[in-house]
């Protein structure tokens, strides 16, 4: 266990740990990862994190481990399915966003080249480093979550609000908010 808790929001639940030390705020370029965060953190919208991160695997298993062509052309009928999955969180829209984002994130990448590179050219390709000494210094959003939501909103991804946004970017390494004392907290690279 990290000897310089974060935020305490994973003691004792080693899925939690697991994330916060290897994960959490740690730059990965893949599309598919990126893409895999983006539908899971719009699962937790309304729940905890927590909740999210213990179903995590069904729900790789569920949206064939979030390869975007196989999620963008899920059938209404394979969706309609998965809302009896109780591994997953069965909320119609949330399910069914999976799909509606995948084909948004098809055309992000015919575009930019990438999801990678559409995310990073919102920071001009550099993580942001929060820097911060104490938990309630992490900000729930930024100028840069509001812009990218937006920005996503219009392109058609779905549950993407502003703060959810911020996690995300957390999630995929764009911002380190590992606090300054965190023995994980490192350069954020991959």
């Amino acid at each position: 266990m990290s000897e310089h808790n974060c935020r305490g929001w994973y003691e004792g639940d080693p899925v939690m740990e697991a994330y916060h030390d290897y994960e959490w705020c740690k730059i990965n370029h893949d599309d598919c990862f990126q893409f895999e965060m983006l539908c899971l953190e719009g699962a937790s919208v309304g729940l905890s994190w927590k909740t999210i991160m213990h179903k995590r695997e069904a729900y790789r298993r569920a949206f064939h481990q979030f390869d975007i062509d196989a999620c963008a052309s899920m059938t209404d009928e394979e969706l309609e399915g998965l809302l009896s999955d109780s591994g997953l969180v069965r909320n119609r829209n949330k399910i069914f966003s999976v799909r509606k984002n995948a084909q948004a994130v098809k055309k992000i990448q015919a575009e930019f080249g990438s999801l990678d590179a559409y995310l990073w050219s919102f920071t001009n390709g550099k993580q942001i480093d929060g820097g911060w000494t104490a938990p309630e210094e992490v900000p729930t959003k930024s100028d840069v979550s509001v812009k990218m939501s937006a920005d996503m909103k219009k392109r058609g991804i779905a549950f993407v609000g502003p703060v959810i946004t911020y996690s995300f970017l957390q999630a995929v390494g764009i911002v380190n908010d590992h606090l300054a004392g965190c023995e994980y907290r490192g350069s954020g690279s991959d």
